[in-house]
């Protein structure tokens, strides 16, 4: 579809807004004469003229645009409007958190929606793209039930044999691996297998396992949890940047099935492979696919046998076609884990 034509359908579309990010607003768009759904993420450029269009939103872009897998969603086109331009995605109508929030999983469903993940995940690492802000929220459900990977503001490309500084300011905080909070400007795609692991864990218990109410409480419910870690068990953490300006008293690390409870067999030993402090020994997306707790019963449903979608949270916007227009707009986020850091300062 070419961008006049997209330009001219958004004269008939019909709007209702789903949420904003970073740097705009997110709208399920209709065509009043197709009838098909998408999703609109506007980006207002007035508040960053000056620095141009944010670093985060040109990454997006040029990653969506160069990826395709079912696990992943995907960008329809971009076009410009005004002081704007907006991106042009299929429409999900739902997403992991309001999946989680909704719904006890089972060990089945879990294990379904944990596969779609890695999936999507193995394909990332493998074209050599980090995400680096996995959430349940950012992972999206289609009308269909097939989970896939969206909000890609923070990624970035790696190369392993390249060492490569980045920001540690990424990532959603009950999500940030250990090396992150502790500053690492050095990391690798593990930051996303962390995250994995969090995810998963979050599916199982039904709650997040690291729900920090800050940086230093988060590292702390981290530590409180895993146990005060040594040289043998994660070498080279003394030579972080924050290292030496957060410390706690040394706690043991407590068990691992009271942490994630499940009768899921083999669910917790599945999620301790990714909860590790070394980012070297964490399970890769590909390892994690032929994981015995995937060849153990319960097995993965299928897509069509997950729970029906969940009714969508409900966002409060005032005035919103004016809004829209000027770009300005506000919804309530009480109930939500805390937000993804400022990605214009991430590199």
């Amino acid at each position: 579809m070419c961008v006049e034509i997209l330009v001219l359908l958004t004269r008939t579309l019909t709007r209702h807004p789903l949420g904003e990010g970073a740097h705009g607003i997110v709208l399920k768009a209709q065509n009043t004469q197709s009838g098909g759904y998408v999703a609109l993420k506007k980006v207002t450029l007035k508040k960053v003229n000056e620095e141009g269009i944010p670093l985060s939103v040109i990454r997006e872009i040029k990653a969506l645009q160069c990826i395709e897998h079912e696990n992943i969603v995907y960008l329809i086109d971009v076009f410009p409007q005004g002081l704007s331009f907006v991106m042009v995605f299929e429409f999900m109508p739902s997403n992991l958190w309001e999946y989680v929030d909704s719904y006890k999983l089972s060990g089945a469903e879990t294990k379904c929606l944990s596969l779609m993940l890695l999936e999507g995940l193995k394909y990332l690492h493998e074209n050599h793209i980090m995400h680096r802000d996995l959430k349940p929220a950012n992972l999206l459900i289609s009308e269909n039930r097939v989970l896939k990977i969206g909000d890609f503001g923070l990624c970035r490309l790696f190369f392993p044999d390249e060492r490569v500084s980045y920001s540690h300011q990424v990532a959603t905080r009950w999500y940030r691996s250990p090396e992150l909070l502790y500053g690492a400007r050095y990391y690798t795609e593990s930051v996303d297998l962390w995250a994995a692991g969090c995810i998963i864990a979050e599916m199982l218990k039904g709650l997040p396992i690291f729900p920090g109410e800050n940086d230093i409480d988060q590292l702390y419910k981290v530590i409180s949890s895993l146990g005060t870690p040594d040289e043998t068990i994660w070498p080279g953490r003394t030579e972080l940047p924050d290292y030496n300006k957060i410390s706690f008293v040394a706690m043991e690390a407590i068990p691992l099935d009271q942490l994630v409870p499940s009768d899921v067999p083999l669910a917790t030993a599945f999620v301790s492979k990714f909860l590790l402090y070394d980012a070297s020994k964490r399970i890769s997306a590909e390892d994690a696919l032929d994981d015995i707790f995937f060849q153990t019963e319960p097995l993965a449903c299928e897509c069509e046998h997950l729970p029906p979608l969940p009714p969508p949270k409900q966002m409060h916007f005032d005035n919103f076609d004016s809004h829209f227009q000027e770009g300005h707009h506000s919804f309530d986020t009480s109930s939500r884990p805390p937000s993804t850091v400022d990605s214009v300062t991430s590199y």
